[in-house]
């Protein structure tokens, strides 16, 4: 049996959930690649730190097929800022560095913000301590109306940008978890499929019929193939339920994080708003200075979630591309290697051998105790033999008179007789009850290991990956990318309506002073907001 290793992976980092699936994979399903070059300890390095070291393996690496080409051609900062060609590769330094390069612009536009706007409130703070005003303030309609409708415009839109952002993460969460358990379930089912191909090659060691064991050479086939198997057991089992409940953490820090965000915007443009319009000058300030340092870090976090969503974007274009042709050299096949053929055949020249031998073993089993009248009273019609499927075929029709493979336990049931305490048969029929239990632990033995058949091809030529894949494509990438979107766009929205609102706060509460003060002035004057200042 393969002893797995187990443990429990440290925390990922947000904007690595898809390498971190990924590399879920990889540490399932690689075979050829893995024991030869992978044995590799999660326990002391991480999923994190497992990413650096396929980072550091393949950075010289050159595709023969290059995924999602026109999507990542961005800048390389790495390179000179040429144009990145070495399409999708998450291992990739250059890849990573390009594509994070995306969000200059946020950058550029939180770090000119900052200073900018630093710069306005330094002078309106020295222009409010070092100035005084000697003539009345002037006062304009225009102006007052207008500012009371753009601030109003903004605070709609600072709520209509959260309401995406909010609704955009919480369906983007649930296609993330969604995508994840498929992942680790689908990884799961194959490392204990191929578990399950072991234990039956271990049990075919031991199946005896009439004294009769399997030939010495197909035990040697056997434990060659055991070998090759124990390379998958040697890397690290992840266990299913860990994997989940660390992408669980991952996600509620992500949906924390995002639902802050958006309250304490809300709360920002509406306090705003509210201040603003009872003309409370202090806390207007005030929040003007929160506000000014919230918009930086928003601007910030833009780029980081247009990385997240260029990522998972090229992610899956990527996955599609390779689906197309999964045997061919690429940076998929670094992240997501495939079984390699000798192993495939490998297994399935054991299996094959031990389906035929135990058959054989069978057959004499019939043929010499349970088809002959002087062994244990039998009496009745001879039992049938048991069809060699790779002979023959699995069907009733291609197998004639013998018993297809699928069908001898139930065929051979008709034949058990019911014995007295000596052993013999009392009723008609050639199987005695101890006889039948030992056919069958073979034939289960013998149909399971070819039942494993189109796995095992499956797997050897990639396309049970690919099938994994394609659903992904399919069925989770159309929400991830759309859902991701809505994000970045309502985050976006409120960053750049709350940036706007700060403006109009301030010079809404400075037209409402005035009017106010030309109010006390010119007494008789319409007290109307949107008049301000009509002669009575």
């Amino acid at each position: 049996m393969i002893i797995a290793m187990m443990y429990r992976p440290k925390k990922l980092k947000q904007f690595y959930i898809i390498p971190a699936l990924f590399l879920i994979l990889s540490t399932l399903f690689s075979v050829s690649h893995g024991r030869k070059n992978e044995n590799v300890d999660l326990q002391s390095d991480g999923i994190m730190r497992l990413v650096k070291r396929k980072m550091e393996e393949t950075e010289s690496r050159n595709s023969s097929i290059i995924l999602a080409k026109e999507e990542t051609e961005r800048p390389d900062p790495l390179n000179k800022f040429k144009d990145y060609k070495g399409g999708w590769d998450i291992t990739s330094k250059h890849y990573l560095a390009s594509v994070g390069y995306s969000s200059a612009p946020f950058a550029l536009m939180a770090i000119v913000w900052f200073m900018l706007f630093g710069i306005f409130l330094l002078c309106a703070c020295i222009c409010c301590c070092c100035c005084h005003r000697n003539k009345p303030y002037g006062y304009s309609r225009l102006a007052y109306a207008c500012s009371l409708i753009f601030l109003i415009l903004f605070t709609i839109a600072t709520v209509a940008g959260c309401a995406l952002m909010f609704t955009g993460e919480g369906k983007f969460l649930a296609s993330v978890n969604d995508v994840s358990h498929y992942i680790v379930n689908q990884g799961l089912s194959i490392y204990d499929n191929i578990i399950g191909i072991q234990n039956f090659l271990i049990s075919a060691k031991n199946v005896v019929l009439n004294n009769k064991f399997v030939p010495d050479d197909l035990k040697g086939e056997v434990d060659k193939a055991n070998k090759l198997i124990d390379s998958v057991g040697s890397l690290p089992r992840i266990k299913s339920q860990d994997i989940a409940d660390e992408i669980r953490k991952l996600l509620k820090q992500i949906n924390t994080a995002l639902i802050t965000i958006t309250v304490f915007m809300l709360l920002l443009a509406f306090l705003g708003f509210l201040f603003s319009i009872l003309g409370m000058k202090t806390c207007v300030y005030m929040f003007v200075v929160i506000g000014w340092i919230v918009i930086t870090l928003t601007f910030f976090l833009c780029g980081l979630f247009l990385v997240f969503h260029n990522i998972v974007s090229d992610t899956c274009i990527a996955m599609d591309e390779w689906i197309q042709d999964p045997m061919a050299d690429s940076a998929m096949g670094e992240v997501l290697p495939c079984f390699d053929m000798a192993f495939g055949e490998e297994i399935k020249e054991a299996g094959k051998g031990v389906t035929t031998n135990v058959n054989d073993l069978l057959n004499q089993f019939i043929t010499v105790l349970a088809n002959n009248n002087t062994a244990n009273n039998q009496s009745g019609p001879f039992v049938p033999l048991i069809c060699d499927p790779y002979k023959h075929g699995d069907s009733q029709e291609s197998c004639g008179d013998e018993v297809p493979l699928k069908n001898a336990t139930e065929e051979w049931k008709k034949y058990v007789c019911q014995v007295s305490e000596d052993g013999d048969c009392t009723t008609p029929g050639r199987l005695t009850p101890d006889m039948y239990t030992e056919m069958i632990k073979a034939v289960n033995i013998s149909n399971g290991l070819y039942d494993y058949n189109p796995f095992i091809a499956g797997v050897a030529d990639c396309s049970i990956i690919q099938d994994t894949l394609k659903n992904i494509t399919t069925n989770h990438c159309p929400g991830l990318k759309k859902y991701s979107e809505w994000v970045y766009s309502g985050l976006v929205a409120a960053t750049g309506s709350v940036m706007f609102s700060l403006f109009f706060w301030v010079l809404y509460a400075r037209e409402r002073r005035h009017r106010k003060y030309t109010k006390r002035i010119n007494k008789g004057y319409d007290e109307s907001p949107l008049v301000g200042g009509k002669k009575l």
